[in-house]
């Protein structure tokens, strides 16, 4: 199970992939894929920078365009890629109105900014007694650095806690997570109701993913 705090962070690097330019620069494992099957039926993703929520909530984009909610994946299934006028151009689209800006010198980018999984209705409390043999991931470390945006590679060191009957047991340190961003969405087995939005640029929910390599334990 991921921590929300682990889940914002994984959502920020799945958007990073679903971006205009990554995918004009062949930096994404999901640019062929739109229309289909890219995570489990009940993932939808959402990046919504309308939402008062979200702590980078904000009316305009880098470019001075309207901000919208856009639905990128939805019950599962590829729906968009996010643009800015240069990369929508490129795409012969229009801005999804998702333009980035790190600074004034240099030309805006892509990005979402406010993410967040469409939530369920269980609590953390509840998904955990539900859980026989598992680990409540509480943290990772470099996360944007431990994933390939190429392939999807994912392979980071964490921390947690161990689930055993349904219940919290001892802290685990210094362990490492390996899977796929494609393996990962599409083993998603439950999403929490425990929305919270982070001072990031994404919301955390608890996940529960039934398929991670475990080592160093």
């Amino acid at each position: 199970m991921f921590d929300p705090w682990v889940t914002a962070q994984l959502l920020e690097v799945v958007g990073s992939t679903l971006s205009g330019e990554a995918v004009a620069k062949g930096r994404s494992p999901f640019a062929d894929r739109l229309g289909e099957a890219v995570a489990a039926a009940s993932v939808t993703l959402v990046d919504d920078p309308t939402d008062p929520a979200a702590f980078s909530a904000s009316v305009t984009d880098g470019e001075g365009l309207a901000t919208r909610r856009n639905v990128l994946i939805d019950g599962g299934e590829l729906q968009m890629f996010v643009h800015n006028a240069t990369s929508g151009r490129r795409a012969g689209q229009s801005s999804t109105g998702c333009a980035v800006r790190r600074g004034f010198r240099g030309a805006p980018g892509v990005g979402c900014t406010a993410l967040s999984l469409l939530p369920g209705t269980l609590s953390q409390a509840d998904l955990i007694a539900g859980i026989d043999d598992g680990i409540l991931i509480a943290d990772v470390a470099g996360l944007h650095s431990g994933v390939n945006p190429v392939s999807g590679d994912v392979s980071v060191g964490a921390e947690g806690l161990r689930i055993t009957g349904g219940a919290l047991g001892e802290p685990l340190r210094e362990f490492t997570v390996a899977s796929t961003l494609q393996r990962i969405l599409t083993d998603i087995d439950i999403v929490g109701g425990d929305l919270v939005w982070l001072p990031m640029g994404a919301a955390g929910v608890s996940l529960v993913v039934h398929d991670v390599t475990v080592s160093g334990l």
